[in-house]
């Protein structure tokens, strides 16, 4: 059973009832057979002001222990650790006038609760948003890219507490962490390579990539490639090639990408194409690909250890003027003259 504290205006003597809750049970959701819970409200009024105490009672000693001064973090995923090892640290409180602590008592008593259902309640909801001419989709006030190609078109997503999950039909395409400011954005920059593609001089001030700068994925080895690129090909040709070496992202891990880069400028060139071999060394040597979409499955042997990439060797002075002479085809004509001789005879 899970008793659950009253929300205003849930009782009908309330000046302003809320039709969802006055009825004598809460929603369906916690009702159902998948959750395994019997759900009801607190007894309004002196009736239930015991178990209205003790909901309450318990969520503030809780909020003061943990929540006070208000914890300053970076994600909801921050806050969701730094509670969990809470929750770890207040099972280990004692209760007064108990000897055993609250893990313990918790572990006695448990023998005596029903099974947790076979299957997961998916606690997700399900929405349909249409992304704009930007490739964003708005939810709840705060905007999430999606690839390029969706542009227009309406989108399944996912939302939980944590996350939010983007499908193309049955094909998960994005998964952004959920935003809790109103107006944030959180805009992947892998979604807008097409498009760079055409408009190269839209990278250097985008957000798609300062927000990659921030989160680590563009790293100083992507810049180095990139300053090298446009030193020796110009703005344009430059950023397309660093483009180019994005995409290698969707089909190589990003350790291999790194690395590649690595060599590529240590043999003094910034080439799309010898990134892509040296990245594809170094994902054979250290054990199999795997794209950014992709879950790598475990290895069936021991993991190889000490993987290092082959590297090109620097030329250390210009090749020397080849003397011989340039090839020629001339000998050939003569087969031309001989097969005009067999057709006019």
């Amino acid at each position: 059973m899970l008793l659950v504290d009253e929300p205003a205006g849930a009782a009908d003597s309330s000046p302003h009832p809320i039709r969802e809750f006055s009825q004598s049970r809460p929603s369906e959701l916690l009702n159902s057979r998948e959750t395994g819970f019997e759900a009801f409200y607190c007894e309004p009024g002196i009736g239930g002001a015991h178990e209205k105490g003790g909901v309450e009672g318990e969520i503030g000693r809780y909020r003061r222990r943990w929540m006070v001064p208000v914890p300053k973090v970076a994600s909801l995923a921050e806050l969701n650790a730094r509670l969990a090892e809470a929750d770890l640290a207040d099972d280990r409180r004692h209760i007064e006038f108990r000897a055993a602590v609250v893990a313990e008592d918790f572990a006695a008593e448990q023998r005596f609760l029903s099974p947790l259902p076979g299957e997961g309640f998916d606690t997700g909801t399900v929405l349909w948003p249409r992304a704009d001419k930007f490739a964003r989709i708005s939810v709840g006030k705060c905007r999430y890219s999606v690839p390029a190609r969706l542009i227009g078109s309406r989108v399944r997503i996912r939302l939980t507490a944590n996350e939010l999950e983007v499908f193309d039909g049955s094909r998960r395409v994005a998964v952004h962490p959920r935003l809790a400011a109103s107006g944030a954005e959180h805009l992947d920059l892998d979604h807008y390579l097409e498009i760079l593609l055409r408009k190269p001089g839209a990278l250097p001030g985008s957000v798609p990539l300062a927000q990659a700068r921030a989160a680590g994925t563009f790293t100083a080895a992507h810049q180095q490639l990139w300053d090298a690129a446009r030193a020796r090909l110009g703005d344009g040709p430059g950023t397309r090639t660093l483009i180019e070496v994005l995409l290698l992202h969707r089909r190589l891990p990003a350790a291999s990408v790194t690395a590649g880069i690595t060599a590529a400028l240590g043999a003094g060139t910034c080439s799309p194409d010898v990134v892509a071999v040296e990245a594809r060394k170094h994902a054979d040597a250290a054990g199999g690909r795997a794209g950014a979409d992709q879950v790598p499955a475990g290895p069936a042997g021991p993991v190889p250890r000490g993987a290092s990439v082959i590297t090109l060797p620097r030329r250390a002075a210009p090749l020397p003027c080849d003397g011989r002479p340039a090839p020629s085809v001339t000998a050939y004509d003569q087969l031309l003259a001989r097969r005009g001789e067999k057709g006019g005879a």
